[in-house]
């Protein structure tokens, strides 16, 4: 079912409203994708190019011969990927301001998966409040802790 949300970079300064499925989202396991956002795999959302509407346009560059990506030049985000001829925009799932309705439905460029990650259940977990030394900063800077 396609719902409307909104999402935008860290900084605030890109904001976007999409019309997507979050029941259709999927994990890139490609080694490009890795690289451009520093992480094992990334979660992205498709959204045809016209419901998705910039508040702000994202700065853009090319990745590739034949792709480009939208991220703010401010804070750093990367907010998705999108080939340069045709086809819909993927947009970062992090990115969303409420990412908790999206599951993934598929794994795609599985030849690069790092499958020592795949499935991290089984590990211990720390959560932030429990970080005295995070809590300790947030505190020193006049915050709470964020969510």
């Amino acid at each position: 079912m396609i719902h409307s949300m909104t999402g935008g970079c860290q900084c605030g300064r890109i904001r976007y409203t999409a019309q997507v499925d979050p029941e259709k989202a999927y994990l890139c396991h490609c080694k490009m994708c890795r690289k451009a956002t520093g992480g094992v795999s990334i979660a992205f959302a498709n959204a045809p190019h016209d419901k998705v509407i910039w508040h702000i346009e994202p700065d853009w560059y090319q990745s590739s011969p034949i792709a480009h990506r939208p991220f703010c030049s401010h804070c750093g985000t990367p907010l998705g990927f999108a080939f340069l001829e045709g086809g819909n925009l993927d947009l970062t799932v992090g990115s969303f301001d409420d990412p908790s309705p999206f599951c993934p439905s598929q794994n795609y460029a599985t030849e690069s998966m790092l499958t020592a990650w795949a499935d991290v259940r089984h590990l211990p977990g720390t959560a932030s409040a429990d970080n005295p030394n995070v809590v300790k900063r947030w505190r020193a800077a006049g915050l709470d802790l964020p969510d």
